[in-house]
């Protein structure tokens, strides 16, 4: 198997631990964002530095200050304009703002060194966006108040944050995808004090509760990070951006099937929207483009 081809595959796998993320975070309780992710990014990050010491491989987290930077406001920057959206504007708003960054990667990729942003590419990634935007939506129109423009430009601006700090990964490519380890406890940190500057301390219940944020912190505040900076370095970024539209339609799977919601139409068109953007922004990895390509190079 090509490694582009392996490493978009490992980048996709984050998708399918991000789609855990609502049944693991209905389940940990009434835990604070901020407290919740301090949590858990403090786990994944105490977790991977113990694994890098053990294998004699501690000296990844010795990167240059740009690196930190870059890692840093990526995912704590991330999380903290995220939590500032869905807090100062309607839910749903927000999210579906905060989803234009899956289209923002393919937009951004078109400006790195072998990439090329074509027609294609554009058409499966909007349709994508329909297909969250159906979701998020339940169908409904929506109406921006400009009362809540602070948090809509949150929303907005986390979607920049992260499609930028996924995209200017790529031009870290040299940097082990281990050195996110780093990140994740520099953004555990920085999200503990935020916790203690605007929130209140509501620690997990249960054991049950506990095992959730243990499982947020393992995958989707965790490895997930992990293989999605190895699979934007190394793997076809357009086409994972764009599958990144998969992760609230399998979110609602899987809360339907755990009980947390419920199966709509909307769910079944979301579905179709994604997939199809998904594999027209492929379309020319498919097996018979290929084909077809290397015929006529041969004639």
């Amino acid at each position: 198997m090509p490694s582009r081809t392996r490493a978009t595959l490992i980048g996709l796998t984050a998708i399918l631990m991000w789609s855990m993320l609502g049944v693991f975070t209905g389940g940990s309780g009434a835990v604070p964002p901020f407290l919740l992710n301090a949590l858990c990014f403090g786990l994944s990050g105490s977790l991977a530095t113990i694994w890098l010491i053990a294998r004699g491989r501690a000296g990844v987290l010795r990167q240059p200050f740009k690196v930190w930077v870059v890692g840093t406001l990526g995912l704590f920057g991330y999380h903290a304009l995220y939590f500032t959206a869905l807090r100062t504007a309607p839910l749903v708003e927000a999210g579906l703002i905060n989803y234009l960054w899956p289209l923002l990667i393919v937009l951004f990729s078109g400006f790195l060194p072998g990439e090329r942003l074509r027609p294609h590419h554009l058409a499966g990634v909007i349709l994508g966006f329909s297909g969250a935007a159906l979701l998020v939506t339940a169908g409904r129109s929506l109406t921006l108040d400009g009362g809540y423009a602070f948090g809509y430009l949150a929303a907005f601006l986390a979607a920049v944050v992260w499609a930028g700090y996924s995209v200017v990964s790529r031009r870290f490519g040299g940097v082990p995808s281990e050195a996110v380890a780093g990140f994740c406890l520099a953004t555990a940190l920085l999200s503990l004090v935020c916790h203690l500057a605007f929130e209140q301390t509501v620690l997990p219940a249960a054991p049950l509760e506990w095992l959730m944020v243990l499982l947020l912190g393992a995958f989707p505040v965790g490895l997930a990070f992990f293989v999605w900076d190895h699979g934007v370095k190394h793997g076809d970024i357009q086409l994972i951006g764009t599958a990144a539209y998969a992760t609230p339609v399998l979110s609602t799977l899987l809360l339907t099937l755990t009980g947390y919601g419920t199966l709509g139409w909307t769910t079944v068109v979301a579905c179709a929207l994604v997939t199809l953007g998904a594999v027209v922004v492929a379309w020319d990895a498919l097996p018979f483009r290929r084909r077809a390509a290397a015929s006529k190079a041969l004639t």
